[in-house]
């Protein structure tokens, strides 16, 4: 079976928190999250996206869910 490659989402939480000049302590304290569990998303190791988690970011930041995502098309040159 051919596996399709539909693009990825990318997490920006990491350059959000820098361009807001917050640290992470701080986030995730707003956020109520551990600090571990930031990281991740930070490094995009997010497998699932969790949508509470999201809204508690989103929250802590004072940003919008496009702020924090971003859909990165496909570059195997089909259309």
């Amino acid at each position: 079976m051919e596996q399709n490659d539909f693009g990825h989402i990318r997490i920006k939480v990491d350059e959000l928190i820098k361009a807001k000049g917050i640290s992470k302590n701080k986030v995730a304290h707003r956020a109520e999250m551990q600090r571990t569990q930031l990281n991740q998303y930070c490094n995009n190791e997010i497998t699932r996206l969790d949508t509470a988690v999201l809204a508690r970011l989103c929250t802590a930041l004072e940003c919008k869910i496009e702020d924090i995502l971003e859909f990165v098309p496909s570059t195997n040159g089909k259309e």
